[in-house]
């Protein structure tokens, strides 16, 4: 079993619509055990042999809600086993081969995020899209005022606007240093694109839906005037997998 859970989870095309684009056809290996637990410690299990992650490390959550989810989302395999269908297990994969070694890279990427947050540039027109915005993004922008202290300052339209020195470096230090709650938040950012969001659900400001809704006003806007988009909708939900992986991650530790 050396090299399976290698073979498994490098190079595979896991986003549908990115792999029709490359033409590529994943080779999925069949499934190889009869049963994926957690054991005490923390570590995935199949068969009761330790699961490696592409590093070769063992895979192994901080908490057992989180091992128990991680060894679910294995069992849930049925005759291959689909990376695509296994968002937190590529997570965990993520924290303990890379953000648990490099941990500072990844707070400065969300914090670049920050800078440039999705909440931060506003439609100029139309005007019910401008007031759709303002109803769903302003309140966390005033939530994030009272918590850090600072004033993060919107614009109408896309040319960069820097934000005050100040008000970066608050919300940077409020990024958790510990490597799982880093990349899940980390994946929640870039998959909304704003690190306002992804704090503000790391902190009870925002629920999970309420998250993933403020991240598509433009898009469900464009969608209400000009009707459904179909390759849209398909990579949402390719995405909202991604961010229910991250939220569950959260919640479990």
């Amino acid at each position: 079993m050396r090299d399976i859970f290698t073979e498994i989870f490098e190079n595979q095309p896991v986003d549908p619509t990115e792999a029709a684009r490359r033409g590529a056809r994943p080779n999925l290996r069949k499934r190889f055990y009869k049963q994926a637990h957690a054991d005490e410690s923390g570590a995935v299990l199949l068969d009761g042999k330790p699961v490696r992650t592409p590093a070769r490390r063992l895979l192994a959550a901080p908490t057992r809600a989180l091992a128990g989810q991680l060894a679910a989302e294995w069992d849930a395999q049925v005759d291959v086993i689909n990376p695509a269908q296994m968002p937190l297990t590529r997570l965990a994969n993520a924290v303990i081969d890379a953000v648990s070694d490099a941990p500072q890279p990844v707070i400065e990427e969300i914090a670049k995020y920050i800078g440039t947050d999705l909440l931060l540039y506003r439609a100029e027109a139309p005007a019910g899209l401008v007031t759709k915005q303002s109803q769903v993004w302003d309140p966390v922008l005033v939530w994030a005022s009272k918590t850090f202290g600072v004033r993060f300052v919107p614009t109408q339209g896309v040319i960069y606007t820097p934000q005050p020195d100040e008000a970066i470096a608050a919300a940077q230090a409020a990024i958790p240093k510990d490597p799982w709650r880093l990349a899940a938040l980390s994946s929640i950012t870039t998959l909304t694109g704003s690190g306002l969001l992804a704090l503000a659900f790391a902190r009870g400001a925002v629920d999970a839906d309420a998250a993933w809704a403020a991240a598509h006003v433009d898009e469900d806007w464009q969608m209400s005037q000009w009707g459904r988009d179909e390759l849209a909708l398909e990579r949402r939900a390719y995405r909202h997998a991604e961010f229910k992986a991250a939220i569950a991650m959260l919640s479990a530790l």
